[in-house]
């Protein structure tokens, strides 16, 4: 697992609720997870990797592998 991934299943075991050991696989929308605790996610993604994602632009990310593909091509 990458350093992106263990900070990005830290994240996501404090605000999204999905345990210590997500599937990095599963799909977001399949979790059960509230909008405003996926909104809460991505702003802390935002400030811990340096984005600037909108929240528009969060939807593209369908997994947490998507993202943290995304964050290794495009954080800075």
């Amino acid at each position: 697992m990458s350093s992106t991934e263990d900070r990005i299943k830290k994240l996501a075991d404090q605000h999204l609720g999905l345990g210590s050991d997500p599937d990095f696989d599963a799909q977001l929308a399949d979790s059960g997870v509230s909008s405003v605790d996926v909104v809460a996610f991505f702003k802390e993604v935002n400030s811990a990797f340096n984005l600037s994602l909108q929240a528009e632009e969060c939807l593209q990310f369908k997994t947490l592998r998507l993202l943290a593909n995304y964050i290794d091509a495009n954080a800075g």
